[in-house]
């Protein structure tokens, strides 16, 4: 191992006995120098993988960095276009947040509309229902239209609108309360009386009518009284007429008595409240009737126009003739009487109610309050 150059040979000299100890050191520095040696070349190797690892893992690291760096260029990018994308989302989410404020306010005020409409709706009908129960005089035009508006705001359900069905609710009751007049109903009895007009008796006539039937029994009844007198018997016994025959006698007597009856049917003394119910001619008896009859009619009119002062004041003049010109003994004037008497009592102008409250409360929410 060693370079040096070679000495010239010496001559030997005479072996001499080295002591035990040089040659145990020699031996251990011997030990020494090979393990240094074999520790030595041990580290080299060990140096050498170490570099060659080194080496590797800088070529790793220069591309894990390089690769690194491409994925961080990489990651910038996405994270650029992330950001993009995140700020279109931004302002998309911005936008929707907009539009939605904007339908949410165009749906309040279609809401706000179509509540706004629907009350000023029933406002309208029921005013018109007003007007026409004060032209017919009748509730049901007004009860027909609160029924519709409480059925409108039911299906509508609206919190907001709740006074104004709780409003509806009493109005409601107030005018189911107030009492109709039966138009229909009075009106056909109107028409029952005027059919009946010309078959009513009139005073005069029946007057006339009693006294014709009354006449008959009075001549049946005046030889009873004549033959069955005793007072009168010894008179007649001493008169001439007893010189006379039998036939003739009873001749002469019965002449006698249809002349005295006569005599009497000429004049007759009767209560009469209303003398001139006794001058009626045939004539005006024809116009009477039909005069009574354009009375009637004109109260009949009056019924269905809703104007119950004129049909009232027809009623009474038509009663007051009745009364006046028609035989009240008759059970049927008696009974038109009553039925003209009922009609007047039925046509009276009712006070129609008023929707008040609804009215308000319909103003009320209208105002948004």
């Amino acid at each position: 191992m060693s370079d040096a150059a070679p000495t010239p040979a010496t001559p030997p000299k005479p072996r001499q006995r080295s002591p035990r100890w040089l040659v145990g050191w020699a031996a251990l520095l011997a030990v020494l120098c090979l393990g240094s040696l074999g520790a030595a070349w041990t580290t080299q190797q060990r140096v050498r993988a170490l570099e060659q690892e080194l080496v590797r893992r800088q070529a790793d690291s220069q591309g894990q960095a390089t690769e690194a760096k491409l994925l961080a260029k990489q990651a910038q990018d996405l994270s650029r276009d992330a950001a993009a994308k995140v700020s279109l989302v931004d302002v998309r989410v911005t936008e929707a947040a907009l539009q939605r404020s904007q339908l949410e306010e165009l749906i309040q005020s279609l809401s706000r509309s179509r509540d706004e409409n629907l009350v000023a709706d029933i406002e309208s009908a029921i005013r018109v229902a007003m007007q026409q129960s004060a032209i017919t005089g009748s509730t049901e035009p007004l009860l027909a239209t609160l029924k519709q508006a409480d059925e409108r705001l039911a299906r509508h359900k609206e919190p907001r609108l709740e006074g104004v069905r709780r409003a509806l609710a009493r109005d409601l009751d107030r005018a189911k309360a107030v009492g109709t007049t039966d138009i229909a109903s009075l009106t056909i009895r109107l028409d029952e009386v005027v059919r009946q007009i010309d078959e009513l008796p009139l005073l005069a006539v029946a007057t006339a009518a009693r006294d014709a039937a009354s006449k008959p029994a009075a001549k049946h009844a005046a030889p009873a009284p004549r033959s069955a007198s005793p007072a009168s018997a010894p008179r007649e016994e001493s008169s001439w007429l007893s010189s006379l025959d039998p036939a003739w006698r009873a001749w002469l007597q019965r002449s006698w008595g249809d002349v005295r009856d006569e005599a009497r049917a000429l004049v007759r003394v009767t209560r009469i409240d209303h003398p001139e119910a006794m001058l009626v001619t045939p004539e005006q008896q024809f116009f009477l009737r039909e005069n009574l009859k354009l009375r009637l009619l004109n109260a009949r009119l009056a019924v269905l126009s809703r104007q119950f002062d004129i049909a009232q004041s027809d009623l009474r003049e038509a009663q007051s003739a009745l009364e006046r010109y028609f035989d009240r003994g008759s059970r049927r004037v008696s009974q038109t009487i009553e039925v003209v008497r009922q009609v007047s009592a039925q046509a009276r102008q009712i006070n129609l109610p008023r929707p008040d409250e609804t009215l308000a409360a319909l103003a009320t929410a209208g105002a948004g309050r």
